[in-house]
């Protein structure tokens, strides 16, 4: 075997958040400047559910028996409705061999993933908002949240909105999140610990921790940030601390101050005061960091490459046409892989793929939900000529995920093509996952796989997962956990997606690493591991922390092992 073993695809474990949340209507425009108010979080959800589940659906939530892990039962979903039905489903592309699979791992998590990242405890954590009713699973007894946006005093909240999810069994656990997590952000510190920025109402400051153990709960920080932070963006820097930018109506940015500690201020960022239009659509901004060290910051339409080190604009990058990329527009970006085996000769690319026209939040107000985006565009940063190169998908896309596959292709999932983010703004999802071969000429890098039969649409994620299969879960256009008399009712089925290098008949190729073979102390910047895995020659190409180690053999990727990379 040990010929066959090429060059090892070292993949961050990265927190992939779906864009999520609500915007506001032209009619406000100057409101995005102004002081929140309930009000404007909330008019765009539908006028008689408001921010409660179906009286049909509560009642069953009720009524519904409870497991011993706190479960209850999924209430009867009504049959799908003509829009539910007006999917979009590309003929397979079969000529490439195996398409992939599609297998149900859970049919109740409990939650619905709003929010989902994978540990090196091999758990995923799901988390939704508090703010729209209960669950399917409940808190253990005695152990109820308090709700601080009741209108009684002292008001508990029993019902779980976090679980750690065991994908292997399909097995829950609940967690007891305190403050509202919706549109919140966050990444996996040098540790493995999951520290996580921001979110709605009283969660707008609020830093909170997880740990990878089997008892750990939320460790959560009020007032930690200086901004709130509802619809920013996190990302990992080489020192080990994260940087947060953005957020609704903050148009700046801070450093994650340490446990418990809180910032007095942040710095202003020109950008995402620039890119905010009527609908803001330069929400969840794209940062992607590069060999230099330096950051590329895409919001709406436009970019920057950013150093974090002193708080410079470096330069800026042509304007991106066709429309918005960023919430509620929502489009789908990565950092292609980068190919370690040329030493310093890197050659870093960002691709940017769909989005949704600039007024699509606008149309959708009045139940018209244009196109959405259809092009994938890629730039290098570094390149003193740096120029967008635009290719087509064979479909438009709108709150769709991008994953980085161990192969390094990208596998693009969930979303719509029609409309865009925001509680029943999305049209026609599409169920049919898109193969993104970076490496092959424009025009043939897009490969049509087998599709789901389960919607995907706002308030859905996916994670690429240690056996190098793809976990999918969440979907939520309603602002409720509602599973009748809607378009599309709310996901708590989980799936597991089988990609093409996993055909059957490729399974005598898959090698093995030895875990036990795998430094216990973790890997030192520029070591070699005992089959020639060389470790990232410096923290700009991989911050310190805990990665997931593939090793690729003709096409076909072990399952991964943790491995810690430091100093």
């Amino acid at each position: 075997m040990g010929p066959l073993l090429r060059a090892a695809a070292l993949s961050v474990a990265l927190l992939a958040l779906a864009a999520v949340g609500e915007a506001h209507s032209a009619t406000e425009f100057l409101n995005i400047f102004k002081p929140r108010n309930e009000h404007d979080y909330f008019h765009n959800a539908n006028q008689e559910e408001d921010v409660m589940p179906r009286a049909s659906d509560q009642q069953n939530l009720i009524t519904a028996p409870v497991t011993k892990s706190g479960l209850m039962k999924v209430p009867p979903r009504s049959a799908p409705t003509a829009v539910a039905q007006d999917t979009v489903v590309l003929p397979v592309d079969n000529a490439a061999g195996f398409p992939g699979a599609w297998s149900i791992i859970s049919e109740n998590a409990g939650v619905s993933a709003m929010h989902l990242v994978i540990m090196r405890s091999d758990k995923a954590i799901m988390f939704d908002t508090v703010t729209t009713g209960p669950s399917l699973l409940r808190l253990p007894k005695g152990n109820c949240r308090l709700d601080l946006r009741s209108k009684q005093v002292g008001a508990k909240d029993c019902a779980a909105h976090a679980v750690e999810f065991d994908y292997a069994t399909g097995g829950v656990r609940a967690l007891k999140v305190l403050t509202d997590v919706w549109c919140s952000s966050g990444a996996l510190d040098a540790e493995g610990n999951l520290v996580q920025t921001g979110g709605y109402f009283e969660g707008e400051k609020v830093v909170r921790y997880l740990s990878p153990c089997g008892n750990c709960d939320w460790r959560e920080f009020p007032g930690s940030l200086a901004e709130g932070r509802w619809y920013g963006t996190q990302q990992l820097l080489p020192d080990g601390r994260s940087i947060v930018l953005g957020g609704r109506r903050a148009f700046s940015y801070e450093f994650v101050p340490a446990e418990g500690q809180s910032n007095a201020q942040a710095i202003p960022l020109q950008i995402l005061r620039d890119t905010t239009d009527d609908v803001e659509n330069n929400l969840y901004p794209f940062v992607h960091l590069l060999p230099d060290g330096t950051l590329f910051i895409f919001a709406n339409d436009r970019s920057i490459l950013f150093d974090p080190r002193n708080g410079q604009v470096v330069r800026e990058f042509p304007v991106l046409p066709g429309g918005g990329r960023n919430y509620p527009a929502s489009g789908m970006s990565a950092l292609l892989p980068l190919d370690l085996r040329r030493g310093d000769v890197l050659s870093p690319e960002v691709i940017v793929c769909g989005g949704s026209p600039k007024n699509a939040f606008t149309l959708g107000e009045s139940n018209t939900f244009p196109p959405a985006l259809k092009d994938c565009a890629r730039i290098n940063p570094l390149k003193p000529d740096a120029r967008w190169a635009l290719d087509q998908m064979p479909v438009a896309r709108t709150m769709g995920d991008l994953l980085i596959l161990p192969t390094g292709d990208l596998l693009i999932l969930n979303g719509a093509a029609k409309g865009c983010s925001g509680w029943g703004f999305g049209r026609q999802p599409v169920l049919s996952p898109l193969l993104y071969s970076p490496r092959q000429a424009r025009g043939s890098r897009f490969r049509a796989l087998a599709p789901t039969t389960i919607p995907r649409m706002y308030h859905a994620t996916s994670a690429v997962l240690p056996d190098a299969t793809v976990l999918v879960a969440g979907s939520n256009t309603n602002s409720a956990y509602n599973f009748s008399g809607v378009d599309f009712q709310t996901e708590v089925r989980v799936e597991r997606f089988t990609p093409p290098y996993l055909a059957p008949e490729r399974a005598a190729n898959r090698p093995a690493i030895d875990v036990a073979t795998v430094p216990g102390d973790g890997m030192a910047y520029g070591a070699k591991y005992t089959i020639t895995v060389d470790a990232p020659g410096k923290p700009e190409l991989a911050p310190p922390g805990y990665y997931l180690l593939y090793v690729i053999a003709k096409g076909v990727p072990s399952k991964a092992a943790w491995v810690k990379v430091h100093k």
